[in-house]
């Protein structure tokens, strides 16, 4: 069992940046692959990054390549998104989830804890 949360979302401008945290629970962390999700409204759960058990691989979505950076630290049970040259459409509602899979996943369905999620907009 994982518990999520994130914290670290807010209102910035266009061209900003924010970072996101995600603090997990138990003592398993380093078991389980991380990913960050969003949603807008209106729209479908989005797949952002994931990064690997041990933290040597990451996977972006396109829209964010470059821009956005992964990473972990298992020592403290955290995952981070650091988020830079943010852009309106980047507004979302933000989720860290864990998944079990050996590999690295950008499906929401192969990820079974879910975090409450934080809120990023960006004005433009």
């Amino acid at each position: 069992q994982v518990q999520l949360v994130e914290s670290g979302g807010g209102l910035v401008q266009t061209g900003g940046s924010l970072r996101l945290s995600c603090t997990a629970s138990g003592r398993t962390f380093s078991t389980y692959g991380m990913g960050w999700f969003r949603q807008a409204p209106g729209k479908e759960r989005e797949f952002v990054a994931s990064i690997s058990r041990s933290g040597a691989s990451t996977r972006y979505v396109d829209s964010v390549q470059g821009r956005f950076t992964i990473s972990r630290d298992n020592g403290k049970n955290m995952v981070y998104l650091q988020m830079n040259s943010l852009k309106p459409e980047d507004s979302a509602h933000y989720y860290c989830a864990a998944t079990s899979a050996f590999y690295i996943n950008a499906a929401a369905t192969r990820y079974e804890y879910w975090g409450q999620g934080t809120q990023v907009t960006v004005s433009s």
